[in-house]
Formats: structure tokens, sequence, C-alpha cells
């Protein structure tokens, strides 16, 4: 009888302990939340979440905050909710890089190490330089690369991200050598051509866009594969008989063990916010290609990136 009294007072205490734990699933959120940016201010992935928080004010009763945590390309900021506690108060802003990372050896971490809530955007790689430059067309800008034979300082937002493979695929298919110069995230790299310190950059459009329409840069050549909005009159690649179409991708995504009804309130509310006028508008300002895809279609897209730079990272042998 002793037992099976304690039996049924343990068994109440764990009924209560999972009572508390789904009630306060269903608050959430009751606190602020945190958008962690793994890059730098002024940026596109940092641009993007400062969009989107401010259009989440309508679908969520909390605010969220946009935290910018750079550094080694991304995985400082990813690591940071990878390990944080999977409350859904963390929630790291997604690039590309990270199904590249992994297999330069520079991480353990993966997609598979988080539960993703939503993709958002998608934008292809650039190759861009200052307005004086003596370059007004892609073929100019190899060519005199190719006579440098690795002279040519090419930025990029970190080594092994989507925007320093996509000028290694760049080499690849055309025989020229750049000297790649990492920077961390987009913005210092545009920075840093601003400035004369380096001869072209190897980002999106859409983080350039706002100096190329200032005339304080022009862009030679975008990597997808049809012209983009905002540089209809910008060719790509393919056009020049180049075929490297390479781009980022953006979303969201929180910690692995994240309870399911957390994560569903996410999704719901990120459903909602992707289709906000103001965000669209600001994507659009930004020049960046509004693409939403849900959690599962968001997840096949990570596996499918994570496989093809496994094989491009191996075959060209790039590394760190």
């Amino acid at each position: 009888m002793k037992t099976f009294t304690h039996l049924a007072a343990s068994g109440m205490i764990a009924l209560g302990a999972l009572s508390s734990a789904l009630a306060a699933d269903a608050d959430y959120p009751t606190r602020p939340i945190e958008l962690i940016v793994p890059y730098t201010a002024g940026g596109g992935t940092d641009s993007l979440a400062r969009a989107f928080a401010e259009a989440a004010h309508k679908h969520l009763p909390q605010t969220m905050i946009v935290v910018n945590k750079p550094g080694a390309s991304g995985i400082i900021g990813w690591s940071d909710v990878v390990n944080s506690k999977p409350d859904g108060y963390k929630i790291a802003v997604l690039s590309g890089e990270l199904t590249t990372m992994v297999h330069l050896g520079l991480t353990k971490i993966s997609y598979q190490d988080l539960t993703p809530i939503a993709q958002l955007n998608y934008d292809p790689a650039a190759i861009t330089v200052r307005a004086d430059a003596p370059w007004n067309t892609i073929e100019e800008f190899l060519a005199d690369a190719k006579k440098r034979n690795g002279g040519m300082q090419l930025g990029n937002g970190g080594n092994g991200g989507i925007w320093h493979l996509a000028a290694v695929d760049l080499e690849d298919k055309t025989g020229v050598k750049f000297n790649h110069v990492p920077f961390a995230g987009a913005a210092p790299s545009i920075t840093a051509l601003l400035g004369g310190h380096i001869d072209a950059t190897a980002v999106s459009a859409a983080e350039v866009s706002t100096n190329v329409a200032a005339g304080k840069l022009k862009t030679l050549a975008v990597m997808a594969d049809k012209r983009i909005k905002g540089f209809e009159t910008v060719p790509t690649l393919k056009e020049r008989n180049i075929n490297v179409v390479v781009g980022n991708w953006r979303g969201l995504a929180v910690a692995k063990s994240t309870p399911p009804e957390i994560v569903k309130t996410l999704r719901v509310a990120t459903a909602k916010i992707a289709k906000e006028p103001a965000l669209l508008d600001a994507m659009d300002r930004l020049r960046m290609g509004a693409l939403y895809a849900d959690g599962d279609a968001f997840r096949t897209l990570m596996a499918k990136d994570h496989a093809y730079y496994r094989d491009l990272i191996a075959r060209l042998d790039i590394k760190n």
C-alpha cells in the first residue's frame, strides 16, 4: 500500500511537471525573443532580420530583439543558438553558409542541429567593383584578373561562406585565380571595396544595391539563372557562357530540442509575418528576392545544399 501510494504520488508529481511544461509552452512567448544574426550590422542578413523583427509586432505578443553575434563566418552566432536552452527565446537567422562550414572542418554544427522555422529569401551572388574601376564588363574584369595571376583582390563574407565558394566556382569555370580576402560578413567587405582596399567583392546583388543606386559601385554580373529585379541591365554569367549559378538563402531556426508547440507557434506566426506588406516592401528596397518556404520544405533545401557543397568542396579540394 505504501509502495502504491508512493508510486501514485510520484506519478502525480510527474504529471504536474508535464502539465506545467505544457502550460508554459502554451503561454509562449512571455518575454522578448532574441533574433540572433551571426554577422555584423548593415549587411543583407542583418537588414532582413531587422525588417522581420519590425513586421513581427502584429503577430506575436512580445517584441523581437535583433542581436548581432558576428565571427567565424556565422559559427559563433549559430553555436549560441544550438547550445542555448531550447525554449524558443533565441532564434537563429540562418544563411547558406550553414551548409558549407562543416565540410571545411570549421565546425561540427550543421543544419541537423537546429529545427527549421521557415525560409525567407534567396539571393544570387554577384561580382561588384567601384564605379570608377577600369572594368565595365565581366569579360574585362576576368581578362585583367587572368593577367594578374592571383593578384586581383576579391572580397567575400568569410572563408568557406557561399560568396567565397561562388568565387572559387568562378575560378574553376574560367581558369582565373583570385586573391580571396575574407571579411566578417558582407558589410565590411563592401566598406573595404568603397575604401579602395580590395578590387572587387563577390557578395550578393542585394547587399550592394544601395551603393550601386548611389553611383558608388557597379555590378558586372550576377550568378543567377536569369536577370534579377533591380539589376535588369546586368548580365548573368550564364549569358556570358560561364555556367556558374550560386546564391544564398536566409531563414529562421531554433535549437533542435525546442518543444513542438513552441515550434508550431513560431511557424504559424512566421507564415503570416512573411506576407506583411512592410516586410515585402523592405525586401524589395533591399533588392532581396523574397522566397518563403515552410519548415519542412526549408529542411529539404538545407539537406540538398549540404550535399551539394560537400561534393563541390571535395571536388575542388577547397581548404580553409
